[in-house]
Parts: structure tokens; sequence; C-alpha cells
């Protein structure tokens, strides 16, 4: 049966944009496989370590050579790597903190980029597709005052796109300060169109896909 990788990074357990897009999704994505396999990471409730010394030379011994410590630390990258492997489709809530990716996710990334396996001329997960929910509290859409500050969409689609070989597709829920910023009081009604819109694509993004897993 097919399986999904679910991945949520936001610091916030209730009212996250991000989880609540994915939850749309995922919900949306059970119904059409009632008897597949999600396979969920909660990397703020469960943050991963940091890729350390050991982690990240392991990679280039033979496993027969690895000292204790490095066979530990890639024994969790090895499971990392085979949960997005094995997975076939994956979704990842990505909010925007200080313009990047929160180090949680960061920390995954890092763990399951491994040279010669998930990334080389034949990366492993090559072709998975992969959602990606970007929330962000403003707007750094083309065109806006802050465009040159958005690093969530131009690196994850460079990393998970161009470097793991994965099928990239953003749903993007912005201006979500909107609500609790006055300054912002005026896009309060972009920022509800914002979140009905993502709500909908994730709807239509998990239909599609589990359509092509099916």
């Amino acid at each position: 049966m097919p399986t999904l990788l679910h991945i949520d990074s936001s610091v916030f357990p209730q009212g996250s944009a991000s989880r609540d897009v994915t939850t749309t999704f995922r919900k949306e994505w059970e119904a059409q496989h009632p008897n597949g396999t999600v396979i969920y990471r909660d990397l703020a409730a469960e943050p991963l370590p940091h890729l350390d010394l050991h982690g990240a030379s392991a990679a280039f011994v033979a496993p027969a050579d690895r000292t204790p410590e490095q066979t530990a630390a890639f024994a969790l990258r090895d499971a990392l790597a085979t949960e997005l492997e094995q997975a076939d489709a994956v979704l990842i809530g990505a909010p925007m903190y200080n313009f990047a990716i929160p180090s949680t996710l960061k920390a995954w990334v890092d763990h399951v980029v491994i040279a010669g396996r998930t990334v080389g001329d034949t990366p492993s997960a090559a072709g998975t597709p992969v959602t990606v929910v970007a929330s962000r509290g403003g707007s750094y859409a083309p065109g806006t005052p802050r465009e040159s500050f958005e690093f969530v969409q131009n690196y994850l689609q460079k990393l998970l796109g161009d470097f793991l070989g994965l099928e990239v597709h953003f749903i993007v829920p912005e201006l979500t300060a909107a609500p609790a910023n006055p300054a912002m009081a005026e896009l309060i009604p972009l920022f509800e169109a914002s979140k009905v819109k993502a709500h909908e694509d994730a709807v239509d993004k998990a239909k599609a896909l589990a359509a092509r897993v099916a």
C-alpha cells in the first residue's frame, strides 16, 4: 500500500498555519488510501540531533571500518534516508523563520543528504513527489518589497528538486501574521483568501498524488 512521509517543523503545536494545511493534505490522502502507511515526524516535538563529525565522516568510510560512534551516528542517517526512499509521496511543513527554514528541518536535510546515495548521478529517491507547505507571516512573492528575502522556496527547490531529484510542489499560505499585527490589518482579506486557497490546494494535491500511486 502507498506510503506517505509526513514531516512537520513548526514550533507551534496549535495555531500553526503550516500544520493546519499539512493536516488537511494528510486527511485527504488518508481518505484516498485508508489502508496506506503514514510515517510521521514532528521535528519540533522530537528534534533530530544536528549532524556531527561522526555522522558526517561515516558516510565516507566503509561500514566495516567505522568506529562505534560512526556506526551509531550513521544508523540514524540510514533510517531517515530509508524513510525517504520508501515513501511514495512526501509532505513537509516548512514555515519561514527569519527568512529561512526551521533549524530542525535543516537538521533533517543534513542527515538525508548522503553522497552516492540520495544525491549523485542516480539519487535514490529521484522522482518522488514532495509537497512543501511554505507558510510565512508576510509576503515574499515576486514583485513584493521583500522578494529578495525569500530563502525557503528558493532553497528547498534547489535542495529537494535539483540535488535530491524530487518532484517539488509548493503550497504557500502567506500573510499569516496579519490577524495579530495591527500594522497589517488592511491585509487580512488577502490573508484569508490565501488561507482558503492553501487548504483547497492541499486537498487537490493530495487527491492528485494519491491517484498517481493508487
